[in-house]
């Protein structure tokens, strides 16, 4: 294997590299810099998480700026903030010796006035994330026309966040004749498309993710039901002294609880999660960097680009929907050639979940059986007589203490004092554990209660909380536009956007409900190409009325239940802005287009006649001919709570008789 020397960087970076204590170069370090450095064509690289990309495309491209030139000369994008702002960390230490080096990151999130300043004050490379770019590109904050080098860092999870459009955009701007440095998890078709679409010739550099991830990464999984699940994660804690870990979980709420449980339980944890400004968020990576906190409780979304040597454990306290967010989660652990464990906790029905895994990522998963009493109790007493071995005396400071104690005890044996230590140290942790009850499920016998394991309808996303943004196809927007648009903006998975309705001004967007104060967020104060982006919250759910239902009475104003009436929404409807004084927006089974609880029919009256208009019903309908809900063409569909002389229902016919025979 090869030095950093090797590899031909000028001396300055080579300077920063060893007093970071960079010695020698990873796979696709060795493989991709000196390939950068000497050949004109562009570059696809293929490699996972934690395997050194960013020095892999952040030293070529420092080798090749001139600190003395104070234009863009390097873009790297990135598919979210928490990954924008490490990639400017680390390219920022490789730049240490290069004096005159200006590296700025631009994402959502964060003050856009402060990002153009810095950007303004002169900045030769650009970390950025799509979303935020564009706004400066429309806002003629950023110039990209002296660029030299574009790197597109995940290029897989951009595609999947929808940034698609966004990079074809950004990437206009470019200069034709610039490098393009294409680094992915791996070459998908999508991936491939845009490697031929924005690259001219390109080499490709692969590092076989399964000789990587074999020696550094162990897989690992217990099953137990899922109301035991805290109880096994503690225990897995427990009994390795030595765990510091990083515990994955679904939504921001869930890590939430389970730091607060944790902590509660006295283990030193804390949540990390897409809602954190990033001052809260440095805080709390500062304390986890400093092992003030043993165990950081995270999200898929803010974990990207954590990059803490030592970690030790990955846990999966819910397994993620994809298999790439899985082996970004495990890239935690096992870096810089280090070795690590990736734990899944399931359930009996998400033992499937891990044998795909282990298919597509042709990966094996070790079956582990969660620690019982005995065990843990055993661990605890081992580490603490390791933490007893290196224990400095204090002479000084306990002479008089230790003079009565010897005193005191001179009359025992050294074996006796240990026998004597140990059960006064060590009975009730020993007593604590042995009455533990074993927590791992009989998976050798049928087991039927996988059942009780399926999280119920109110756990499940489907339609979410439902956004209005006053953005539409007159924009420019369509759905992959305005999910990579959302996606820059608030730093969140494509995964958790649902169900898109654009219109020519508006358009509505079904957000994952644990991240939609997120969303509505990260666009305070927000402008895209000078119009100001107003977002608010819409009342049912998007092309109609699937959304949360209300507590409210019913009523013909479009409350996000029957009688409301969505955006051409059935009966289970809610209006745009619902509720009795606005009613919805050609919605069916309920209300019209600023209609009160007299309008609307059956259709719900557009702009209708003031008197009814019985076809369409009335904008603002009077009480002559519309009734409480209208009747459609004023036929037998009829009037709620009729009014004389508008509906007559259709004369009810006798059964016939039966003959007798």
């Amino acid at each position: 294997m090869s030095s950093f020397e090797d590899l031909g960087l000028r001396p300055e970076l080579l300077k920063s590299l060893a007093d970071i204590g960079f010695t020698t170069p990873t796979p696709v370090q060795e493989k991709a810099i000196p390939l950068m450095l000497k050949s004109e064509k562009d570059v696809v690289a293929l490699a996972q998480t934690g395997t050194g990309k960013t020095a892999a495309f952040g030293l070529p491209m420092l080798e090749f700026l001139d600190p003395q030139d104070r234009s863009i000369q390097g873009l790297i994008l990135a598919p979210t903030r928490e990954l924008c702002v490490q990639i400017s960390k680390d390219v920022e230490k490789f730049a240490t010796n290069l004096k005159g080096t200006r590296i700025v990151a631009v994402y959502g999130g964060a003050s856009i006035r402060d990002q153009m300043r810095d950007i303004q004050r002169g900045a030769q490379i650009i970390v950025a994330t799509p979303g935020r770019l564009l706004d400066l590109l429309g806002r003629k904050a950023v110039d990209l026309s002296t660029v030299d080098v574009v790197v597109l860092d995940e290029a897989d999870e951009m595609l999947n966040m929808g940034f698609q459009e966004d990079l074809t955009e950004i990437l206009q701007t470019t200069p034709p004749d610039k490098r393009t440095w294409l680094f992915s998890a791996t070459m998908s078709s999508e991936v491939r498309r845009i490697a031929k679409r924005y690259m001219r010739e390109f080499e490709e550099v692969s590092i076989d993710r399964s000789t990587v991830t074999a020696e550094a990464i162990q897989h690992q999984y217990a099953v137990v039901h899922s109301k035991d699940r805290f109880s096994a994660l503690k225990r897995f804690i427990d009994a390795d002294p030595d765990l510091f870990g990083i515990v994955f979980c679904r939504t921001k709420h869930e890590t939430q609880d389970l730091a607060a449980a944790l902590v509660r339980d006295g283990y030193n944890a804390d949540a990390i999660h897409g809602d954190l400004s990033q001052a809260q968020r440095d805080h709390v990576m500062g304390r986890y960097r400093a092992h003030t906190i043993r165990l950081l409780i995270a999200t898929d979304v803010a974990a990207r680009g954590i990059d803490v040597r030592d970690v030790t454990h990955v846990i999966h306290f819910d397994l993620p929907g994809e298999a790439e967010n899985y082996t970004h989660r495990s890239g935690r652990t096992g870096r810089a050639g280090s070795s690590g464990i990736s734990l899944s906790i399931i359930g009996v029905r998400d033992v499937n979940k891990v044998r795909q895994l282990e298919r597509v990522l042709k990966t094996h998963f070790t079956f582990v059986r969660v620690p019982g009493g005995a065990e843990i109790g055993k661990q605890q007493v081992v580490a603490y007589m390791k933490k007893l071995k290196s224990v400095e005396v204090d002479e000084e400071g306990l002479s008089e203490l230790l003079s009565e104690a010897r005193a005191e005890l001179d009359a025992f044996s050294k074996e006796e004092l240990i026998d004597r230590f140990m059960s006064m140290a060590f009975n009730r942790i020993i007593e604590q554990h042995r009455t533990s009850y074993d927590l791992n499920v009989d998976m050798s016998r049928k087991d039927h209660s996988a059942r009780a394991e399926r999280p119920s309808s109110a756990e499940r996303f489907s339609t979410g909380r439902q956004m209005f943004i006053n953005l539409g196809t007159a924009d420019g927007f369509d759905k992959g536009k305005m999910l990579g648009y959302i996606c820059g903006m608030s730093g969140l998975s494509g995964e958790l956007i649902g169900r898109m309705l654009i219109k020519d001004v508006y358009s509505f967007v079904d957000i994952e409900p644990d991240h939609f104060e997120q969303v509505k967020n990260s666009f305070n104060n927000a402008n895209y190409k000078g119009r100001s982006v107003r977002v608010d919250e819409s009342a049912g759910g998007a092309g109609g009325g699937s959304g949360p239902r209300s507590d409210k009475p019913r009523s013909s104003g479009g409350e996000g239940h029957r009688g409301g009436g969505g955006y051409k929404g059935n009966a289970g409807g809610g209006g745009y802005k619902g509720g009795g004084d606005r009613g919805g927006y050609k919605g069916s089974g309920g209300g019209g287009y600023k209609g009160n609880s007299e309008g609307g029919a059956d259709r719900g009256g557009y702009k209708g006649k003031s008197e009814g208009a019985p076809d369409r019903g009335g904008y603002k309908g009077k009480s002559e001919g519309v009734a409480d809900r209208g009747g459609y063409k004023g036929n037998d569909r009829g009037g709620f709570q009729k009014k004389e002389g508008f509906y007559e229902p259709k004369p009810k016919f006798p059964k016939k008789e039966r003959k007798s025979k």
